[in-house]
């Protein structure tokens, strides 16, 4: 029997790329979330495995997933991957921009993990959030990003505590803080860089570790960086 994988933010970069490792396994089921779904839908038509589902964290989850999950009763993983940036200074970013990101990089993903809880399997499911180093505790910060940052600290912060929630149930989560991916989003925030980790390398990693790492760590935040900007 399948595994139910659910990934959130599967469109573009290392989440596109978490999608291709998982889509491989023949064990596995692959629910693939994302505001856009075109550019992927041609790549897995083929594919009875993965599932393409449009997913906009800013609105609602039960009207936009309630069909596609009328069946699934189980799911063994879930990937928190998606993220949104606003860059500006802290005295001139405004409520609106720290508000949009709170929405997708924190609000989004904790109402998405409440409305698939009933089906997250006891003793087996793994949830791991996606941060960035720019959120863990003591790492070095950089101008321009407070809303991105603080947004994606309280994913992980939620983790911990959610975690020790759930110590009874053996729902296991854990959140990576992700250093330098050559990506879309790493360009945005830092021109003219060039990230020695690609997108396909941090992908198969993040994959792996949710395939194999629920029932060794618990409520972690783990660092996942070779180099930040």
């Amino acid at each position: 029997m399948n595994k139910y994988i659910v990934v959130c933010g599967t469109s573009r970069g290392i989440g596109k790329a978490i999608l291709s490792h998982l889509s491989i396994n023949p064990e596995l089921h692959i629910l693939a979330l994302s505001r856009d779904i075109t550019a992927l839908a041609e790549m897995y038509a083929d594919n009875q495995r993965v599932t393409l589902i449009p997913f906009d964290l800013t609105l609602p989850v039960e009207p936009q997933l309630n069909e596609q999950f009328k069946e699934i009763k189980a799911i063994h993983g879930l990937i928190n991957n998606a993220g949104y940036l606003e860059q500006g200074t802290a005295e001139t970013l405004s409520i609106e921009a720290y508000h949009r990101c709170m929405q997708t990089n924190f609000f989004g993903p904790v109402a998405l993990i409440q409305w698939l809880f009933p089906r997250l399997v006891a003793g087996k499911a793994h949830v791991v959030n996606i941060s960035t180093m720019g959120a863990y505790q003591g790492s070095v910060k950089f101008p321009g990003l407070s809303a991105y940052a603080a947004s994606k600290a309280a994913i992980t912060n939620f983790t911990e505590v959610f975690a020790e929630e759930q110590k009874d149930s053996g729902i296991r989560m854990n959140c990576l803080c992700l250093g330098a991916v050559n990506t879309e989003m790493l360009r945005e925030a830092f021109p003219g860089y060039v990230a020695s980790t690609s997108a396909e390398e941090m992908g198969s990693y993040i994959a792996e570790f949710t395939l194999r790492s629920g029932q060794v760590f618990n409520g972690k935040i783990l660092p996942v960086s070779s180099s930040t900007p």
